[in-house]
């Protein structure tokens, strides 16, 4: 059984791109434009990984990941942001509210 990823981002293409990305690789893609949407998945259905963009509409990854640590199915799961932004701030922001790691978007 290949395991699940939540691709999360406002953007569709990024998410496509992503996703083709992964899927190639042998993972099971979920996509999510958002935070509430990807919130609303993973408080039904547990995934193995997710890689979220920090700025989308409706909540932002930064608040997903907290939201998501809050969740007992989640504590332990890796949850990457995947972003433009590379400010120190931002990044220990993400620290806190528990992101695992932080990628730039090239």
């Amino acid at each position: 059984m290949s395991k699940t990823i939540l691709a999360v981002d406002d953007s569709a293409s990024m998410r496509q791109m992503v996703g083709v990305t992964l899927r190639a690789a042998g993972y099971e893609v979920i996509e999510a434009s958002d935070g509430d949407e990807a919130l609303e998945y993973a408080r039904k259905h547990r995934v193995d990984l997710v890689l979220t963009d920090v700025n989308m509409p409706r909540m932002d990854g930064i608040t997903l990941i907290a939201q998501l640590r809050t969740l007992p199915s989640y504590h332990l799961v890796p949850l990457l942001l995947l972003t433009t932004e590379s400010s120190p701030d931002r990044k220990l922001q993400g620290k806190q509210a528990g992101a695992t790691g932080w990628m730039v978007k090239p």
